[in-house]
């Protein structure tokens, strides 16, 4: 078993989770599954148009519901797939996208540690967002 306080040898309780912390476009790390962050964000309102070079993006919608604009294509075309509770979805590696949720949600992550929380490339990053590759809960 590692040592660096991510991997424990008993079950996560995921609500009790979310309730150790407020901030909103902050995520949480509360496992790791080999090289792999497994990170848990309160969300409401907007995040910021992104993309990420090298890697995929997991999304799992543990309460509420999450909205993911993406841009597809090289003429920029956006189209928004809406994620209701116990929704999973992936965001393709390199492919710009903003997700938002109007009426606030819970989301779980799952992404190689390390993976920045507004990409390789983004928009101006807003003071609401925390730009950052996950906190330790």
């Amino acid at each position: 078993m590692r040592d660096d306080g991510l991997m424990r040898a008993e079950p996560i309780e995921l609500a009790a989770a979310l309730r150790r912390f407020d901030q909103l476009w902050s995520p949480r790390i509360v496992t790791t599954v080999n090289d792999y962050d497994v990170r848990i964000a309160k969300v409401a309102g907007e995040h910021v148009w992104h993309s990420h070079d090298h890697t995929d993006e997991f999304f799992l919608v543990l309460d509420g519901e999450l909205l993911i604009a993406l841009r597809d294509g090289a003429d920029g075309a956006e189209r928004e797939v809406v994620l209701p509770r116990g929704a999973v979805f992936v965001v393709p590696r390199g492919m710009e996208h903003r997700p938002s949720a109007p009426g606030g949600a819970s989301i779980l992550m799952f992404e190689p540690s390390g993976t920045s929380s507004v990409g390789d490339r983004h928009d101006e990053v807003p003071d609401h967002v925390d730009a950052t590759t996950g906190h330790r809960l």
